[in-house]
C-alpha cells in the first residue's frame, strides 16, 4: 500500500516539477558531448580570446533562437568552456539543449551521458553565477525526472537547497526531499524520526508561502496535499510524541511549537495523548481564548475531570459572547449543551443541568435537544419527587410537556423523531384514570409538580 502511494505521489510530483521548471523538445538528435576535460577558468567575462567569445556567442545565440540546437551546440560549448562568465544564458540555454538531446536519444548509455552533462551545467552555473540554493533546487527537479532512483543524491541536493533557500524553497523541491527522506528511512539509511522532522519543516515552508505568496498557491496547495498523503502512514501517536515531547520539555513556552504539536497530534487523531493535553493547556495559559478554552473543556471531559470541564466550557461561552455572540452562537450553544449533559449524566446535579440546558435553548431555540434533555431530567427524578405511587408518576407530565415542546420547535427531523419516541414512551407511565379520581383530581386539572422540578402542568391519564 505504501509503495503504491509513493508511486502515485511520485507521478504527481513529476507533473508539478515539470510544470514548474518547463522542458524543451525537438525532433532532432545529437551525439552526447565530451566535456570531461578541464574547463578554463578566468576572471575575464569574455575569456582569454574576447573576439572568439563574441563570435561564438553570436553564432550560438542565433541558432538557439531558431531552435536549431544541433548547430548551436558547438559554439555554445566554446562559450561554456572558454567564456563561462559571459552570460547566465549559457547555462539556461545549455540545460534546455541538453534536455532536448536527452529526449531525442534512444541509446541508454548516451542518454545517461546527457544526464551527466545536464548536471554539470547546473554545477558550473553555481560556480560562476552563484545562487546555489535556487539552482540546486532546479537541478534536483531535473535529476528527479531523469534519474528518480538516485535517491541519496536527490536527498543531499534538496537538503542543501532547503538549507540555503529556507522559506523561499520551491514546492517541487519540498516534495522531492520528502519522498527521498521516506525512501531512505525505509532503506534503513535514515532514522525514522527524519520523516516527522521533514514533514514538520516542509509544512512550515508551505504554510509560510500560502500566507505570504498567494500567487504561488497553485504550486503549494498540491505540494501540501501530496506531502500530507505521504506522511499519513508514518504519523503514529508514538512517533509524534517521541519527536515532540523533548522539544516541548525544552521550550514549553514556544507558541509556534505548541501550535505545531497540537495541530499535528490532532490531525493524526492523537488527542488522547498526554502531550496533546499538556501542549493545549500551556497554549491556553499563554494565549487564552474562546477556542482554546472550548478545547480544554473537551479534553477535561474526556479525562473525566468534569468540574474542570465545566469551568472551561463556561469560560469559552463567556469569551465567545464577549467576542461576538451572534457569530459564535453555535459554539455558545455547544458549550452550554455539553455543560448540561455533564451536569446531568455525570454529576447528577439536576437544577444546575437544567439551568445550562435553558441557556443552551436560548442560544439555539430551534434545536430542541436542550428541551429533550430537561424532559429526561424530569423523568429520571420522578421516583425521587414523590412519596406514593401516584405522586411518583406526576413528574412524567412535565417531562412529556418538554418532549412535546421540543417536537414543536426542532428543525432537525432526527430530533423531532427522538422527541416523539420519548413522549410516547413516558406517556405510558402516567397515572391511570382510577388513580387520578382516587386522589381527588380530574383529567385536565392544573397540577404543581414540586421537588426540584417545581413546574405547573396538566393532569392526564395514560
Amino acid at each position: 500500500m505504501k509503495a503504491m502511494k509513493s508511486i502515485a505521489m511520485a507521478a504527481m510530483a513529476l507533473v508539478i516539477a515539470t510544470a514548474a521548471l518547463g522542458s524543451v523538445s525537438s525532433p532532432a538528435s545529437s551525439a552526447a558531448p565530451d566535456m570531461s576535460h578541464h574547463l578554463q577558468d578566468t576572471d575575464q567575462r569574455y575569456g582569454e580570446d574576447s573576439v572568439q567569445c563574441v563570435r561564438n556567442w553570436s553564432l550560438y545565440a542565433e541558432y538557439h533562437r531558431q531552435r536549431n540546437f544541433e548547430m548551436a551546440w558547438e559554439p555554445w560549448r566554446y562559450m561554456f568552456e572558454s567564456c563561462p562568465r559571459a552570460t547566465r544564458n549559457i547555462y539556461l540555454h545549455g540545460a534546455a539543449m541538453a534536455q532536448h538531446f536527452y529526449n531525442q536519444e534512444t541509446d541508454p548509455e548516451r542518454r545517461d551521458a546527457w544526464v551527466d552533462t545536464l548536471m554539470m551545467i547546473y554545477d558550473r552555473r553555481i560556480d560562476y553565477f552563484g545562487n546555489e540554493g535556487y539552482v540546486l533546487g532546479r537541478k534536483a527537479a531535473r535529476l528527479y525526472q531523469l534519474r528518480p532512483k538516485d535517491v541519496q543524491e536527490l536527498h543531499e541536493m534538496t537538503e542543501r537547497s532547503i538549507e540555503l533557500q529556507g522559506m523561499g524553497t520551491e514546492a517541487p523541491v519540498l516534495i522531492i526531499n520528502f519522498q527521498s527522506t521516506i525512501r531512505l528511512v525505509e532503506a534503513g539509511l535514515l532514522e525514522p524520526d527524519a520523516i516527522i522532522e521533514g514533514f514538520d519543516r516542509a509544512t512550515d515552508i508551505i504554510d509560510y508561502n500560502l500566507e505570504h505568496n498567494p500567487e504561488d498557491e497553485r504550486f503549494f496547495v498540491p505540494a501540501k496535499n501530496n506531502i500530507r498523503s505521504l506522511f499519513e502512514p508514518y504519523a503514529t501517536c508514538e512517533a509524534l510524541t517521541r519527536v515532540f515531547a523533548p522539544r516541548f520539555q525544552e521550550n514549553p513556552d514556544d507558541v509556534e511549537l505548541l501550535e505545531r504539536i497540537t495541530e499535528m497530534l490532532d490531525n493524526a487523531g492523537c488527542t488522547n495523548e498526554e502531550l496533546y493535553y499538556l501542549a493545549t493547556e500551556k497554549l491556553h495559559e499563554i494565549q487564552p481564548g474562546a477556542e482554546s478554552a472550548f478545547l480544554m473543556a473537551r479534553l477535561e471531559n474526556t479525562r473525566e475531570h468534569y468540574e474542570a470541564a465545566l469551568r472551561y466550557f463556561q469560560q469559552a461561552a463567556d469569551l465567545y459572547s464577549e467576542e461576538d455572540a451572534e457569530a459564535h452562537q453555535d459554539r455558545i450553544f455547544r458549550s452550554y449543551w455539553l455543560m448540561a449533559e455533564i451536569s446531568f449524566r455525570q454529576l447528577r446535579q439536576l437544577p444546575q443541568a437544567r439551568r445550562y440546558a435553558r441557556l443552551a435553548n436560548e442560544a439555539a431555540p430551534n434545536d430542541g435537544r436542550p428541551l429533550i434533555l430537561i424532559g429526561e431530567m424530569y423523568a429520571a427524578s420522578a421516583a425521587e419527587c414523590g412519596d406514593d405511587d401516584f405522586t411518583k408518576k406526576t413528574a412524567f407530565w412535565p417531562a412529556v410537556d418538554k418532549f412535546n415542546q421540543a417536537l414543536s420547535v426542532a428543525e432537525d427531523d432526527a430530533v423531532k423523531e427522538r422527541a416523539r419516541q420519548l413522549a410516547n414512551t413516558f406517556r405510558q407511565y402516567f397515572p391511570d384514570g382510577e388513580d387520578i379520581f382516587f386522589h381527588g383530581y380530574s383529567e385536565g386539572d392544573s397540577y404543581m409538580v414540586e421537588c426540584w422540578i417545581n413546574r405547573s402542568t396538566r393532569i392526564r391519564a395514560r
